[in-house]
C-alpha cells in the first residue's frame, strides 16, 4: 500500500481509537448525569452530533481496510478486516440499540449494558490501531 494510503489509513485508525477513549472513559459513565426532563432530546442530539463526527472517517476507515485486503491479502490485512467487522457488527447490533432505548428513556440498566458492551470497540479499535501502525511501520 502506499505511504499516503497508509498514512490516512492509520489516522482514521487512531482518531476512532481516541474517540473510542473519551466516550468509553468519560461520557458513557456520566450519562446518568443527564438523566432529567430533556434527557431524550440531549441523547437524540448527542447521537446525530457524534454521528457526524464518526461516520466520515468510519467509512473511509472501512473503505481503506477493503482496499488494504484487495491490494495486499495475508494474515495481518485479514485481521484487520475481522476486527473492523466486529466493531461495526458491535456498533450495529448493540451500540446502537442502547442509544435508541436512551433516546426514550433513561435506564440505568442500558446505559450499564452500553458502557460493558462498548469494551469490544475499545479495544477493538485499540488494537486496530496497534496492528496499522505495527504493519506499516508507521
Amino acid at each position: 500500500m502506499s505511504a499516503l494510503w497508509a498514512h490516512i489509513h492509520f489516522f482514521c485508525a487512531a482518531y476512532m481509537c481516541g474517540i473510542i477513549w473519551f466516550v468509553q472513559r468519560v461520557h458513557y459513565p456520566m450519562l446518568h448525569l443527564s438523566n432529567g426532563e430533556e434527557s431524550e432530546a440531549g441523547h437524540k442530539e448527542y447521537t446525530q452530533r457524534m454521528g457526524t463526527v464518526v461516520m466520515p472517517v468510519m467509512l473511509a476507515e472501512l473503505a481503506l481496510q477493503t482496499l488494504w485486503v484487495i491490494r495486499e491479502p495475508g494474515l495481518l490485512s485479514f485481521i484487520g478486516g475481522a476486527l473492523l467487522f466486529t466493531i461495526w457488527l458491535s456498533t450495529f447490533a448493540l451500540q446502537v440499540p442502547c442509544h435508541q432505548k436512551l433516546q426514550q428513556t433513561f435506564e440505568p440498566a442500558i446505559q450499564q449494558r452500553l458502557v460493558h458492551t462498548n469494551w469490544i470497540r475499545t479495544l477493538g479499535w485499540t488494537t486496530r490501531v496497534l496492528l496499522v501502525g505495527w504493519a506499516f511501520q508507521l
